[in-house]
């Protein structure tokens, strides 16, 4: 398998989800809780990136396993128009999983058991997003798994690993006793969670985009996704509400005191933003809709991240 097919399979491309939470959450604990601790973070970083491709493979590789038509099969499946072994495509997915596992055993015993529950749970979303007999992904839950996951996963394991010494939410566990402590501040994890909403809505708005375009597709290969059950109409009008919400709650925020007023910055993006939207109602059912997803995502987060890096320096 050449690097170039390797990193289609993975679709490389696509880690730019990933990575906004990760950056967002470092900003945040610098702006609202002044604390970092890079080595914790950077080892996550890894991690978190193999498995990131670890899904994309996984669900690569199930779409070929299910694919009902051979035009998906060996057309547009990149395991099955590249002929790859499946052997080694499963070996490679184990492969980056353990990896994984390794870096997160070994950031738990640094950072105690609240990073092992939590990093377990966003993988065993991970996972069962596109494995198992019946893929969260074929479901009219990826929208909800997809943002929760790795727009508040992702963001508050960063926010976690660089606020150890804080402990704005940590748990004690005492084998010998039979015992744990959960203890944590409340209004922290109250801003944490609402810092998240914004990367949660755009991150979901990216499935959305693509079950929009995808919806032929999709039911041919019997994946009943969200826009299945509630028309293109109303999913149209949902990916423009998850969008318009990014911008409520940070004006929320401000006011509660989340965020200083330089965060009001991502309001330079609204016009863009606008225009991208009535676009995407435009361009439905050609495939460079999906486009305007990734646009708005990245626009957007750019923005919010840089917002809260004139806070921090304000």
């Amino acid at each position: 398998m050449s690097i170039k097919v390797f990193l289609e399979v993975v679709e490389i491309k696509t880690k730019v989800a990933s990575v906004f939470p990760f950056i967002i959450g470092i900003l945040f604990s610098l702006s609202y809780f002044h604390e970092i601790h890079w080595g914790y973070t950077l080892l996550f970083f890894l991690g978190m990136i193999i498995f990131d491709m670890a899904t994309t493979a996984i669900n690569n590789f199930m779409d070929f396993k299910k694919a009902q038509t051979h035009t998906y099969k060996y057309e547009q499946n990149v395991i099955g128009r590249e002929r790859l072994s499946q052997k080694k495509v499963r070996q490679m997915i184990f492969l980056m999983l353990a990896t994984t596992f390794l870096i997160g055993v070994i950031l738990s015993i640094q950072t105690g058991w609240m990073l092992f529950f939590m990093g377990g749970a966003v993988c065993f979303i991970g996972i069962f997003y596109t494995f198992g007999p019946i893929p969260l992904s074929r479901m009219p839950l990826g929208e909800i798994f997809s943002g929760v996951t790795m727009g508040l996963g992702i963001f508050a394991i960063t926010v976690y690993l660089n606020t150890v010494r804080q402990q704005v939410f940590y748990l004690t566990l005492d084998f010998n006793e039979g015992n744990f402590l959960l203890t944590g501040q409340l209004w922290g994890l109250l801003a944490l969670f609402w810092a998240s909403l914004p990367l949660i809505f755009t991150i979901a708005n990216i499935m959305l985009a693509n079950n929009l375009r995808d919806i032929k597709t999709d039911i041919k290969n019997q994946r009943y996704t969200l826009v299945y059950y509630i028309s293109n109409s109303t999913g149209v009008l949902l990916f423009q509400g998850l969008m318009y919400a990014c911008y409520v709650s940070i004006v929320i925020g401000w006011l509660f005191g989340i965020y200083s007023w330089p965060i009001l910055i991502v309001f330079s993006t609204l016009p863009k933003i606008l225009r991208n939207l009535k676009a995407h109602r435009k361009d439905l059912s050609h495939p460079k809709s999906f486009g305007y997803a990734i646009k708005n995502m990245v626009l957007f987060n750019s923005s919010y991240a840089l917002g809260l890096l004139l806070c921090i320096f304000w």
